[in-house]
């Protein structure tokens, strides 16, 4: 077991962290002018590996990202488009300069972060809060006091207070969303952060994102639904990335987080946590071709949602997604939840349990989930019963999945059985196609945690 661990983990290493020549573009180091001040500052900035990183593509054949024409983001950027930021502004300029229209510009670039950029900077430097986005007319303690179910009843805020609340968010969504356009490439470098935004991508084809920390992106105005559930719920707005309209996406090498920030710490409004985060990684609203690789989910309730929406209609046929090597480490839910896609889930770690648990893998409306190779290390209060649940979808595909409880020997499991046993209606086992867009060996699953929690995450590639 040690030597077949060992060569698995050279061929890993091998195919997805280190930078080959056969994987990476050719440089563009000619392109620009002699003596420009921008490729000077660019190039200065930037080892020859992580110039190289930066132009690394997609590997062919790696999930769902690599059909059609597969995903090359900013690889072809000239050294006028390469750019190292260290401030929301600078990372709003390199996108193309005015955040309102950067989701159009289709110019191949590049751009490395550098440090902690706050979604909540200003244009001068100055960390904005809340109450700088807030609109005039809202507060939350007048928003509690006028839509206590008690007051207000069980019907959704309406009124001047859930208007300003709405203009609230419309502040805040033009502070810290920031918009990417297609043929890009953002990669961090070491210790890069993203810290209080959301990073969306809608309709922005052949997108790449990798090696940075997604952190905290929170709502300062979460909205009341009161029928939401049983007890109602507090909803918020914003991911720490959002993928949407958009095709040939790939998220690699990334940690998301809440930091010191979790929705378990929040206050308790209406008998309801006061939520303020949403998910971590959703890939929404028609986007399709997306691989998720090698990226760490830590300790957040919601994390990746993929299909917003029951309706039947533009999502058919669309939310394909590949992922492969991510470790779910603590998530509570959406690990992921499906709607209408064919979805490759293979090689990945999990280690669930806790308070607040809810399942691993949602099997919703149409959705066509492959569920293969994953490890599961789960607490004594969650069992192989508890990995899916049945969101509307009828059937899902697992195979050579294995389960180590409460500290026992890993075993394998068959998820599906597992789940009938104690529920109705049953899922079939056969959710109807077979992956074939795969990249490098579909590892046994006892091998799996062994080489993904250490390798998956942001600061795992040389940069």
């Amino acid at each position: 077991m040690r030597r077949l661990a060992a060569a698995a983990a050279s061929t890993i290493i091998a195919l997805t962290v280190l930078p080959t020549a056969a994987l990476a573009q050719p440089s563009h180091d000619t392109d620009a002018p002699a003596g420009s001040h921008r490729e000077r500052d660019a190039r200065g900035a930037l080892s020859p590996l992580a110039r190289q990183l930066g132009r690394q593509a997609l590997p062919a054949g790696d999930g769902w990202a690599a059909a059609g024409p597969g995903t090359t983001g900013g690889s072809a950027a000239t050294a006028e488009q390469i750019h190292v930021v260290s401030s929301r502004a600078e990372l709003v300029a390199a996108l193309g300069g005015d955040n309102a229209t950067n989701a159009t510009n289709a110019t191949a670039k590049i751009v490395y972060v550098r440090g902690d950029i706050d979604g909540f900077e200003s244009a001068d430097g100055r960390l904005l809060d809340c109450a700088d986005l807030a609109d005039p007319g809202y507060s939350l303690q007048e928003y509690l006091a006028a839509y206590d179910p008690a007051v207000w009843g069980r019907v959704a805020p309406s009124g001047p207070l859930e208007e300003a609340r709405v203009r609230s968010v419309t502040n805040q969504t033009r502070q810290t969303q920031i918009n990417v356009g297609p043929n890009t490439t953002i990669i961090g470098l070491r210790d890069a952060r993203l810290t209080g935004l959301t990073l969306m991508i809608d309709r922005a084809t052949n997108v790449i994102v990798r090696n940075i920390t997604f952190d905290d992106a929170r709502d300062c105005f979460p909205a009341w639904s009161p029928t939401d559930g049983e007890a109602g719920n507090w909803n918020s707005q914003y991911d720490l990335v959002s993928v949407r309209r958009s095709e040939n996406v790939w998220i690699d090498h990334n940690t998301f987080t809440d930091g010191d920030n979790p929705d378990s710490a929040q206050p308790v409004h209406f008998g309801r946590p006061h939520q303020v985060h949403d998910g971590a990684l959703d890939i929404t609203h028609t986007a399709s071709l997306v691989t998720v690789s090698w990226n760490r989910f830590s300790g957040r309730d919601k994390l990746m949602l993929i299909g917003s929406s029951n309706t039947v209609g533009p999502d058919v046929g669309r939310l394909n997604v590949t992922l492969h090597h991510n470790f779910f480490d603590g998530g509570l839910q959406r690990l992921p939840r499906v709607r209408f896609g064919q979805v490759d889930v293979y090689n990945n770690a999990y280690r669930l349990g806790g308070d607040g648990f809810q399942y691993a893998i949602g099997v919703g409306v149409q959705s066509a989930v492959h569920a293969e190779n994953n490890h599961f290390t789960l607490d004594a209060d969650v069992s192989a019963a508890d990995l899916l649940y049945d969101w509307g979808g009828t059937a899902i595909t697992t195979r050579g999945n294995w389960v180590s409880s409460a500290g026992a020997p890993s075993r394998p499991v068959d998820l599906v059985a597992a789940y009938n046993a104690g529920h109705d209606p049953d899922l079939s086992p056969d959710a109807g196609w077979t992956p074939t867009l795969r990249h490098g060996p579909v590892l046994p699953a006892p091998l799996v945690p062994l080489l993904v929690r250490p390798l998956a995450g942001a600061d795992r590639l040389p940069l």
